[in-house]
């Protein structure tokens, strides 16, 4: 008997049973680490933040929730994996935070707001139909709402594979992975192009962006020291904002606003 499919009957690559891989391998590990710190410095500077409620889409271990909560901002984390979302109500306890089971497509009748603030990270890679998906979320937010998005970047896997020597599959592009097996290669990796083209489809402006991991994934060797780790992190938050590195960021990170409106954005630090 072959084991059950990962795929949900849309289509989409949900994570039951991979909260312990989730917890060491990913956000356990540098690259979780760095991501995380990334977001630490960039959220603040790219979203106006007053307190408002959050919809933490695809939220998976609460990371991002318990970010936001620490904050003063009250959570509702939407999950469709039982056993991610307990991990999330566990690590999570005592913080203004409530817990949804259900994907993406329930929105509308779980969870439907209008939100002043909704962030989906990590999630439309996993879609089968991530233009649907972000339309979806366009239509749940207030008007002059934002949206923290982040996606996984189609031109760095490209990049990515041509470093590691994977020359055909890289003129060919065969990019998507295929949600089946236990590498976590996306099924829908995104462009910018793609990004900004269905944003403007959905009433959405776009109003700041940035580039997560734009040197780490290419390093011949990771750091080894202390002081190394911290150079990196130095220059991954002096270049993730600055033109033309963002662009080959492993992850791209968006501020969208519903609508015609516009937050005030602070600019880069330098």
């Amino acid at each position: 008997m072959s084991d059950p499919s990962p795929l949900s009957p849309a289509g989409d690559r949900h994570f039951d049973g991979l909260a312990d891989k989730f917890a060491g391998s990913l956000y356990g590990g540098p690259r979780g680490a760095l991501r995380l710190a990334l977001l630490d410095r960039l959220l603040p500077e790219m979203l106006a933040l007053d307190g408002q409620p959050v919809l933490d889409v695809g939220g998976g271990l609460g990371q991002l929730s318990a970010w936001f909560a620490h904050r003063g901002h009250d959570v509702t984390l939407l999950e469709p994996a039982r056993d991610m979302l307990e991990r999330a109500r566990f690590e999570l306890e005592g913080l203004s935070v409530r817990y949804v089971e259900a994907p993406l497509q329930e929105l509308p009748t779980r969870a439907d707001g209008p939100w002043p603030l909704i962030a989906c990270h990590a999630v439309l890679e996993w879609m089968s139909d991530p233009r649907a998906a972000l339309e979806m979320l366009a239509g749940r937010l207030a008007c002059g709402g934002q949206l923290s998005l982040m996606v996984f970047n189609r031109d760095a896997l490209r990049f990515s594979n041509v470093v590691k020597g994977n020359l055909q599959k890289a003129l060919d592009d065969r990019l998507e992975g295929t949600g089946k097996r236990q590498r976590l290669t996306p099924i829908s990796p995104l462009s910018h192009e793609q990004v900004v083209g269905w944003s403007r489809e959905c009433g959405l402006s776009l109003q700041a962006v940035a580039g997560v991991r734009v040197f780490h994934d290419y390093l011949r060797q990771p750091p080894t020291s202390e002081v190394d780790w911290q150079r990196l992190v130095a220059l991954e938050q002096r270049y993730c904002r600055s033109e033309p590195h963002w662009r080959l960021g492993r992850y791209l990170l968006y501020t969208f606003v519903a609508g015609d409106g516009h937050v005030p954005i602070k600019e880069p630090a330098r």
